[in-house]
């Protein structure tokens, strides 16, 4: 008889408070009426509740619902895409606007499919947010568009508030973990992002608990720094299907908070890392933390 496979237990520190009050209906239904599709649903993200019904903020997955790439340890559907709606930066916008958003966050789906990557439909996404809420930030999180620096331009010029690309993972970790990705080339795509606009600040996320080291982690702390990066978040992997990568360990809260001390010691103007934090944890906060340091420095 096969060995039954052993998964580790949730400790008690990750247990999620649901709240699915007025803010959380009423945002999801938004949702549906704007046939828009959020990271938070997608992913599932274990903030949603806080977000959608406490804080009232929302992470935008544009360019469809299917991805090109198969991460092993992300719960998003993939497959070859069909849908390009020239329509969704305008309904992203109204969303937005109606939401009263004071921060507003752009992910999407790789879309190795296309010879831009979506990038001109994540910068036409940024110009209708603008038109139509003049004072809220924008944060955009774009794949690495496959290494094409003229599609990264094209979203540049936009001129997002922040350009938040994920690293996900520590070097010795990525090939297995992140389908089609590279190390390196996120790391280039950050600091030529930054090249690009100077006064835009740059953003990383790093997921724990895959089997990195202490020494990796922090490795990936001065890579980040090496190439410019303001902000970062660490958080807690957690296994979305049995078909995913398994949890190799739950790093605790004390654990998370000697990290973050780490980080900031490096020069990161921010850093949020706990159990559930993900890449679009408190962006708000993070993005004004960066404009003070700036001005600080000025």
């Amino acid at each position: 008889m096969a060995k039954k496979e052993e998964y580790l237990r949730k400790p008690e520190w990750l247990k999620i408070k649901l709240n699915t009050n007025e803010n959380y209906t009423d945002l999801k239904k938004l949702m549906r009426e704007k046939n828009l599709h959020t990271v938070c649903e997608e992913a599932k993200c274990p903030n949603i509740h806080e977000c959608w019904a406490v804080r009232r903020t929302a992470t935008f997955m544009i360019l469809g619902a299917v991805c090109t790439r198969a991460c092993r340890f992300c719960a998003v559907k993939t497959g070859l895409p069909t849908e390009l709606d020239l329509a969704e930066p305008e309904r992203v916008a109204d969303s937005v606007a109606l939401m009263n958003l004071k921060h507003a966050v752009v992910t999407a789906v790789a879309r190795d499919d296309l010879k831009d990557g979506g990038s001109q439909v994540f910068a036409e996404t940024v110009r209708a947010i603008r038109r139509k809420s003049p004072f809220t930030t924008i944060e955009v999180l774009p794949s690495d568009m496959g290494g094409d620096y003229d599609n990264l331009k094209t979203l540049m010029d936009a001129k997002p508030d922040i350009l938040n690309h994920n690293i996900e993972t520590v070097r010795e970790l990525t090939p297995r973990v992140r389908a089609r990705a590279k190390y390196e080339r996120s790391l280039e795509l950050l600091r030529r992002a930054k090249e690009m606009q100077p006064e835009i600040p740059t953003k990383s996320s790093l997921m724990i608990g895959l089997g990195e080291t202490k020494e990796q982690i922090i490795e990936t702390m001065d890579d980040l720094r090496a190439n410019d990066v303001d902000i970062m978040t660490i958080g807690q992997y957690l296994q979305p299907t049995k078909k995913h990568l398994k949890v190799q360990k739950y790093y605790s809260p004390d654990e998370f908070a000697e990290l973050r001390e780490i980080a900031l010691s490096k020069g990161f103007s921010h850093c949020e890392a706990g159990p559930l934090v993900r890449s679009s944890y408190h962006a708000d906060e993070q993005v004004n933390a960066a404009a003070k340091k700036k001005q600080a420095q000025a």
